[in-house]
C-alpha cells in the first residue's frame, strides 16, 4: 500500500516519480540489477558499528520479539547510520539472502546515483518513507516492499540513522508501517533510558564508594536497596564485611538509631537535613550529622530515599578542647582579678600585726602570720591560673604541625562548605612547644571560618622568610575594621556574639613566649590574613668559637 501522506507542498508519489526521472535522466536501465557505488572498508565499519553498538543491541531484542511474535511474514529489518550505510541486518533467512544477491549486504550505502530506495528518501527528507513494488526503479525490486523510519539523537533534533524493514510485496500492509515508527520511537526511549540508567549507576557507584560518610539507600517503602561499607563501619564498627548482605532487602526501620527518620521522610514526607545525632558505640561516644531525603518520579512518586551520615567526632572533640581552653584562660583573667584584690588588703592586714606586735606582744601573733602567709600562698596559686603553663621547648618539623591542625579542622571545614587550600612551599625544624603552636594554628583556623558564614576559602601558605618559618592565613570574609584591629588580642573584646575575645590572647602569649611575630591585616569586604612568624634556630659548627 502506498502512503500518500502530505509532508509540505510535495506527496510521496512525486518525490518516487522525480526520483525514478533521475535515474532515467542518468541513463539507468530498470531491467538491470541495482549496483551500489558506496561500500564501507572493514574497519570503518567496525569503527562505525562500535559507535552503534547500543542502537544495534536494542533493535536486536526488538528484531527478535517480532520473529518470535508468529506473524509469519518473512520479513529483514536493516540498521543504518546517518549517512545511509548498513550496519547491521536480521530476519528471515530467504528475504536475506535475496538483499545479499541484489548487493546488499553490510557496509553498503544507499544513494540517490543507486535509484530510489526508501532509506536514502527517509534521511533525505528526514521523515518515514516507503517503497512498494513498482515504486522502485528497477524491476527486480518490484516484488519487494521496503519500509524505513528514521531514529534521532537524545533532544530529538538530529537524525542519526534509520531502522528499515523489506518483505515480499504480497505481504505488505500499513500495520508494518506503523511497527517501524513505533520501533524507532521505542528505540529512542530505550538509548535514553539506558543513559540515564548508567548516569545513575555511576553517581551511585560514587556516592557509594565515598569513605568520607556513609550512604543507604531504600526503596518507597523502607526496604534498604544499597549501604556502603562505611554505613556499617559507622553504625557497627565490629561488623565483617560480610554484614552488608545481611542488610540488604532489610527495612531501614530497624536500624536504629536512624530509623525513624527515614519513616518521617516516607509517611510523613518531612526532609531530614543536618540532624546531629550522639549514640555510644563500643563503650565511646560517637557524634554524627544525618541527611535523608525522598526522591520522586516525573510522576510526582516516590522512588527512592537516600540518607547520608556523617562522622563528625573528631571536630566535636576538637570543639571540646578549644571551648576547654578558652574557659581554662577566661577562669585564669578571673583568677588574677581576684587574687590582686585580695592580696592587696593581705598585705595591709599583716604590715599593720607585724608594726602591732613590735609595741605589744600579740597573743597567737605566730599563728595569726602562718595563716596570713598560707592565705597569701592560696592567693598566688590563683595567680599561676594566669599564666602560660610550663613549655616543653624542642625541636619540631613545623609542617607537620601545621598538617595536624588542618586534619583536625577538614571535617568541619567541608561541613560549612569552606574549602582549605595549601601550598606547603618549604617546612623548617623550630624550638618549640608542640602543642601551643599546634594551639596557635587552630585558633587562627577558628578564628578564619567562623568569619566565613556563607562559605567561602582558607587558603594556608608555608615558606621561608628572612629567618623565620613563615605560616599565613588568608581568608575572602567579612573583614574587620580599622577599631576592630586596634584593639585584638585584648581580653573580652570580641566581635562574636558568644565569644570573650581570649582567642587571639593566647596566640599572642605564646607567640612571646616563642620569640616569635604575629602581623594581621584585614579590610571590609575582601578578608583577612594572619601572618605566624616563628623563628629557625641557627646551627653552628661545634669547632665555632
Amino acid at each position: 500500500m502506498i502512503l500518500d501522506n502530505r509532508f509540505g507542498a510535495i506527496t510521496d508519489q512525486e518525490i518516487i516519480r522525480q526520483a525514478k526521472q533521475h535515474c532515467i535522466d542518468k541513463g539507468m536501465t530498470p531491467e538491470l540489477i541495482p549496483t551500489h557505488t558506496h561500500q564501507l572498508d572493514h574497519e570503518t565499519l567496525a569503527a562505525r558499528r562500535e559507535k552503534y553498538k547500543e542502537y544495534i543491541e536494542v533493535i536486536q531484542v526488538f528484531v527478535n520479539k517480532f520473529l518470535t511474535s508468529g506473524s509469519g511474514n518473512p520479513v529483514v529489518i536493516t540498521i543504518t547510520d546517518h549517512e545511509g550505510y548498513i550496519l547491521d541486518q536480521a530476519g528471515d533467512p530467504t528475504i536475506i539472502e535475496t538483499a545479499r544477491f541484489l548487493g546488499i549486504i553490510d557496509g553498503m550505502g544507499y544513494s540517490q546515483e543507486d535509484g530510489p530506495s526508501s532509506i536514502h528518501l527517509c534521511l533525505q527528507y528526514k521523515r518515514p518513507f516507503t517503497l512498494i513494488g513498482e515504486d522502485h526503479f528497477h524491476q527486480i525490486l518490484h516484488r519487494m516492499a521496503c519500509y524505513s523510519a528514521p531514529f534521532h539523537n537524545e533532544d530529538g533534533t538530529e537524525i542519526i540513522g534509520t531502522i528499515s524493514l523489506m518483505t515480499h510485496k504480497e505481504y505488505a500492509h500499513p500495520h508494518l508501517y506503523a511497527l517501524l515508527c513505533t520501533m524507532a520511537d521505542s528505540l529512542e526511549r530505550e538509548i535514553v533510558t539506558r543513559k540515564q540508567n548508567t548516569q545513575l549507576q555511576t553517581l551511585n557507584q560514587v556516592l557509594l564508594r565515598t569513605n568520607h560518610y556513609g550512604v543507604i539507600i531504600t526503596d518507597a517503602k523502607g526496604r534498604i536497596l544499597e549501604l556502603n561499607q562505611h554505613s556499617l563501619r559507622l553504625l557497627y564498627p565490629e561488623g565483617s564485611d560480610k554484614d552488608r548482605d545481611k542488610y540488604v532487602n532489610r527495612s531501614v526501620f530497624d536500624l536504629k538509631p536512624i530509623g525513624e527518620y527515614y519513616e518521617r521522610v516516607i509517611y510523613e514526607q518531612e526532609i531530614c537535613i543536618g540532624k546531629e545525632l550522639s549514640f555510644e558505640i563500643s563503650g565511646s561516644l560517637n557524634h554524627y550529622i544525618l541527611d535523608v531525603q525522598p526522591a520522586y518520579d516525573r510522576e510526582g512518586r516516590l522512588m527512592r530515599v537516600v540518607g547520608s551520615l556523617r562522622d563528625i567526632t573528631e571536630m566535636k572533640r576538637t570543639e571540646e578542647v578549644l571551648r576547654n581552653t578558652e574557659k581554662l584562660v577566661f577562669a585564669g583573667q578571673v583568677a588574677v582579678s581576684i587574687a590582686h584584690e585580695v592580696r592587696n588588703p593581705l598585705t595591709t592586714v599583716k604590715g599593720m600585726l607585724q608594726l602591732a606586735n613590735k609595741e605589744v606582744c600579740l597573743r597567737h601573733y605566730d599563728l595569726i602570720m602562718s595563716e596570713l602567709e598560707r592565705a597569701n600562698l592560696m592567693v598566688g596559686e590563683f595567680m599561676i591560673l594566669g599564666k602560660p603553663q610550663a613549655a616543653i621547648f624542642k625541636l619540631e618539623d613545623c609542617g607537620e604541625i601545621l598538617q595536624e591542625a588542618l586534619h583536625l579542622f577538614m571535617i568541619q571545614a567541608k561541613l560549612s562548605e569552606i574549602e582549605i587550600t595549601q601550598h606547603l612551599a618549604e617546612s623548617a625544624t623550630i624550638l618549640c612547644d608542640r602543642n601551643q603552636v599546634k594551639q596557635v594554628f587552630l585558633n587562627i583556623l577558628k578564628n578564619a571560618m567562623e568569619a566565613l558564614l556563607q562559605g567561602g576559602n582558607i587558603h594556608v601558605l608555608l615558606d621561608v622568610h628572612e629567618g623565620y618559618q613563615r605560616v599565613t592565613f588568608t581568608d575572602n570574609g567579612s573583614g574587620m575594621t580599622e577599631e576592630v584591629l586596634r584593639r585584638i588580642g585584648e581580653p573580652f573584646h570580641t566581635t562574636k556574639p558568644d565569644g570573650n575575645g581570649l582567642g587571639i590572647m593566647i596566640v599572642q602569649r605564646i607567640m612571646e613566649s616563642h620569640q616569635g611575630k604575629m602581623n594581621i591585616r584585614s579590610e571590609i569586604g575582601r578578608g583577612t590574613t594572619v601572618e605566624i612568624m616563628l623563628p629557625i634556630p641557627i646551627c653552628r659548627n661545634e669547632n665555632s668559637v
